[in-house]
This record gives C-alpha cells, structure tokens and sequence, in this order.
C-alpha cells in the first residue's frame, strides 16, 4: 500500500533493551497461553488431574500411574467453584467405614476375643478379610458388619436411581461404573450385582481383601470425580480464573501494547491513535475476558516478531492448504465474470457511438494538454522514424534486393538467358544499386519525418489530431454501413463462449493440484526462492500490516 506523503516514517533500530522486553513479554504471553489451555480443558480434564491416571485403551482396564504430576485440585478447584458432592462424600465416607469393619475379626469367631487383638486380614490368617472362608452362613460376618453392607448396598441402589453425577455432567461415569458393577458379578443388572457383591454369605466365602481391591481400583475413583459447583450472582457456574488473568497477565499485555502505540507513533508521527490502533488489531485478543482462544494468534506473531520461534514454514504450508481450496473456485468466478462481462460489451449496438466518443471534441479531456493519444503517437512516431526505422536499413535492403531479383528473373530475363553467368551479375548489381537507393531514400525521409516530428509544434500537433480524429470517424462509419459489426460481434462472441467452454471446463478438470506441484518445482528447485522469507523479520515489531 503507498505511504501518503504527510507521514514521514523514522527508521530507528530495536534497542537492547526493547528486544529484552519484547522477548520477556512473548515468553510471558506463550505461559498464558499455557494457563489458558489448561483453564478451558480443567472442567473435562478434572478427573485426570484428580487421579493422575491415563488409560490408553479405555476398553481395557489398563491403568498407566502418573504420580510424579501434582496434585493441581486443591488450587483450581476453588477458582472454579467446584466443592465435593454430599452424596457421594456421604458414598466415599460409608465405603471406609465398612473397610475398617470387614478388617475386624468377627467377635463370635473362635479365637477373636473382644475383638482388641483382631488386627486386619493381611496379619490373622482367618476372618473375613483373610480371604480364607470360615464356612457356612452367618458365622464369618458380625451383625455390624452385615449392617454396614446393607447400608452401603442402600447408597450403591440410591446413587443408581439418583445419578448424582448429573449435575457435573458425568453420567457417563455412572455407566462406567455400573458397566463394571456387572461385569464382575456377571448379571445383567447393575443394582442385582451390586446385592451380590456385597451379600454377607458369598463374603465369607470369597473374603474381602479381593472385593476391597475391585472396589478401591475401579468404582471408588469413578465416584470420587464427582463434585458440585457454585453459581455465582449472574446464574452461571463459578469462575474466578479472570482475576488470576487479569492481574498477573492481562495488566502486563495492555502496559506492552500501549509501548507499541507509543513506538509505532512515533515512528510515524502523523499516524492517528485511531490507526494506529487499528493496525495493532492483532493484539485485541488479548484484552478479551471471552474467546480466550484467539490469543494463540497474537502470541504466535509476538514469538515470530522476537526471533523466538520461526513459523515461516508453517504459513507456507497453511496458505498452500488455503490456495489450493479457493484458488479454482476463485479463479473460475472472476474468469467467468470478465468473459460474461467482454459477451455484454460486445453485443452492445453502441460500438460506433463509442467509438466517435474517442475524438478529441467529443471527449471529456479536450484540452491541448490531456490529448492523450495524440500525445502517444507524437512521441512513438519520432522514436519509430527516426531511430528504428534507421537501424534496419541492412535488413530492409536484404530484402528488397531479394525481391527486385525475384521479380527480374521472372518478367525482364528471359528463360534461354538465364544460365549465361555475366547476366546474373550484372542483374544482382542492379538489384542491390536500386534497393540500396530505395532504402537510403526512404531511410531519409524517415528521419526527416521523425525529426520534424519530434519537435514541439502546434499546427503539426492540430493536423495529427485531426488525422487521428478522422481515423476514428471513418472507422465509425465503416461499420454502420456494411454488415462488419454484427458479425465481428457475432465471432468475438462465439470465441468468448468457446473459451468458457473449453478453457474453464479443462481448469476444472486438471483441477489446482497440478498447478501446486508446478510451483513446488519452480519455487524449490535449482535457482528458486524457496528459502526467501524465511527469516523472523518478516514480520514487523510494531506494525502488522505496514
């Protein structure tokens, strides 16, 4: 775009510290973009932070532990609102109750005294929590304990029946949950295997220290991933993310971008705040508290800008996916609006009109100093006569003296006489003296004419005029006396729809993949450019699109 001639623009280098601080705010930009792509995908994410688990397969029970990440919940959780479930904190609560429990020897066992010497089943050997069995019925299983599985069979049918996992949008937990609820019983029905599972009979059968580890390793987890958020005053869930952002990234990005105002004016003194800002629109996104996303565009320009990272590459290849979509579709329209705007023009019945309106009274420039054409031909007509002309007189002579000879040999000799050699040299002789006169002759008259010409005369400058003039009025009233103009439109048309027929219609065909790896051959190969525009500084520091 041309610069206007009231803005002087000040080339001045970066200082050492300008680029400092450029670089700092690009790295300081590049964490909040960090921070911001961790902050919209917490509330998905939340259960692997909690857990710290990665499950590749999630058809399969394969758990990959990641416990060198931390425990980030207990500082986001508050940012968000997000608080535990009462329902399934009650669950959680209820479930170690009735582990502590099931480790307990039975006070009616053989052996188990008041039950201050039971310890826990890894150490007994026997009870329940042994996994040993202790026989039949109800001698492996205290009334406490048996009470305490039901209770905990009540909240399991409770929780199914409830879906406490609603709220925070974890219904596909629950059925995880139930999922494999069935399958360890082998029932159809969630709330049926949940009755076996926990059926006092077939516990002091199987023992608990291998339910203890089904229910620890993969429905406990599932239910601890609920939770409940606050609304705030608006009736929108919690988020107190926007203070961290503005007080710690947003301050630093409007205190950078007002820097850059303040450069790029001075640096073009007559540019207005308005433009100025304007031409830093980029940053915008920056200062949004909504659509966070956007700012990946303003970081990645701040990075390019400060030598950082060099994403010249990636344009590269993103605006060859851009043109290789838009280029045919783009290409066909305006080449199908030019030819279907040239068909209309053609077929006007104005062409003579038109073409009388290119006398000089009949034009709107008529002054002496806007005649344009006859200023053209004024200054190619001395060129042409004068020096072209001239310097092809070896040539021209070449060829009359051709012709001369031509036309001798075949009208002035006669056929017996033309093997006799004295003729034929004396007929060359006269043919090269005769066209080397004509050339010089006319030769002279060109450089006359071009000389006369050249020079700067009134009444020569109104003749030409007239004579161009008069070329356009005999060339109008040619056409409106024969049948010239409606079939010259006629051809020009049909050659028109010829070309919309064939030439589109074979673009469309070869389709702009060929054309894309022709540029690839001429830009990469021997002597291209591929490496022009490579470097960082394609970009400016304070200006995007100077």
């Amino acid at each position: 775009m041309a610069r206007p001639r009231w803005i002087r623009q000040l080339v001045t280098q970066p200082g050492r510290w300008q680029r400092y601080w450029d670089r700092s705010v690009a790295l300081w930009a590049a964490l909040n973009l960090v921070l911001v792509a961790f902050d919209l995908t917490y509330l998905p994410l939340r259960s692997f932070w909690l857990q710290r688990n990665l499950c590749p397969i999630p058809s399969l029970p394969l758990v990959l532990p990641l416990g060198w990440l931390p425990d980030v919940t207990p500082w986001v959780d508050p940012l968000k609102g997000i608080e535990p479930h009462r329902e399934t904190q009650a669950y959680l609560q209820a479930f170690d109750q009735l582990d502590r429990a099931m480790d307990r020897r039975p006070s009616n066992y053989p052996g188990g005294g008041n039950g201050k010497n039971s310890g826990t089943g890894k150490n007994s050997g026997t009870g329940i929590g042994s996994g040993n069995g202790i026989g039949s019925g109800n001698g492996g299983v205290s009334p406490e304990q048996r009470q305490l599985l039901a209770r905990q069979l009540a909240l399991t049918v409770q929780m199914i029946d409830v879906n406490p996992f609603l709220a925070s949008g974890g219904t596909a937990t629950l059925e995880t949950i139930k999922d494999r609820l069935r399958h360890r019983a082998q029932l159809d029905s969630a709330k049926a295997a949940t009755a076996a599972l926990l059926d006092p009979a077939r516990l002091a059968l199987v023992g608990w220290s291998g339910e203890r580890q089904f229910w620890r390793q993969q429905v406990l987890p599932l239910v601890a991933t609920n939770y409940w958020r606050s609304i705030d005053e608006n009736g929108r869930p919690t988020d107190h993310f926007w203070r961290l952002d503005l007080l710690l990234f947003q301050s630093v990005f409007a205190l950078d971008i007002l820097l850059r105002l303040l450069r790029l004016r001075r640096r073009l003194p007559g540019l207005s705040w308005r433009d100025a800002c304007l031409r830093r629109w980029i940053d915008l996104p920056l200062l949004l508290p909504f659509w966070r996303w956007l700012r990946l565009l303003p970081v990645l320009e701040r990075l390019q800008a400060a030598g950082l990272v060099n994403l010249e590459p990636l344009r590269a290849v993103v605006s060859r996916a851009v043109v290789a979509l838009l280029a045919l579709e783009l290409f066909e329209v305006l080449a199908l609006q030019l030819l279907d705007g040239g068909q209309s023009l053609i077929r006007s019945a104005r062409w003579p009109e038109r073409i009388r309106r290119l006398r000089s009274h009949q034009s709107v420039a008529a002054s002496k100093d806007d005649r344009q054409l006859a200023e053209l031909v004024r200054i190619w007509a001395p060129l042409l006569l004068a020096q072209v002309a001239p310097r092809l007189a070896p040539e021209a002579q070449n060829l009359l003296v051709y012709a001369l000879r031509q036309s001798l040999a075949r009208s002035v000799v006669p056929p017996a006489l033309r093997a006799l050699q004295p003729l034929l040299l004396v007929e060359n002789g006269f043919s090269r003296q005769l066209a080397s006169g004509m050339v010089d002759t006319l030769v002279e008259l060109s450089r006359n004419a071009g000389q006369q010409l050249s020079q700067l005369d009134d009444q020569q400058l109104a003749l030409l005029q007239r004579c161009v003039d008069r070329f356009w009025e005999e060339l109008a009233a040619a056409l409106e006396r024969g049948p010239v103009l409606q079939r010259s439109q006629e051809l020009l048309v049909a050659m028109l729809e010829e070309l919309k027929t064939s030439y589109l219609s074979q673009v469309n065909r070869s389709g702009i993949e060929a054309l894309i790896q022709e540029l690839d051959q001429l830009t990469t190969g021997p002597g291209g450019f591929a490496g022009a525009g490579a470097s960082g500084d394609a970009i400016s520091r304070d200006g995007v699109a100077e």
